[in-house]
């Protein structure tokens, strides 16, 4: 069940998936208000996630991964998602 939040939901469902050492998730959907996007009241985020979990994968990989973590919510919930996801270096 998603809690009212969803930047606390994305949160969650990231911080469980990739047990990241650094997560921050922003809505930014404020910055989209009367955006065609913005209508149908699903959010806009950005994400910039730093995992052990992504070593070794290409960007795209990452990219993937955190969209198949998240994706009743891009169905449903989010209308734009902004990544930033890396290794520790």
């Amino acid at each position: 069940m998603m809690p009212p939040d969803r930047r606390e939901y994305i949160d969650q469902r990231l911080r469980a998936a990739f047990s990241p050492t650094s997560l921050r998730v922003i809505d930014e959907s404020h910055k989209h208000v009367g955006h065609a996007g913005a209508r149908d009241g699903r959010g806009h985020f950005a994400v910039e996630i730093v995992a052990e979990a992504f070593r070794g994968m290409t960007p795209l990989a990452r990219h993937r991964a955190i969209y198949a973590e998240l994706e009743w919510m891009m169905q449903n919930e989010i209308h734009a998602l902004s990544i930033k996801a890396d290794a520790p270096n």
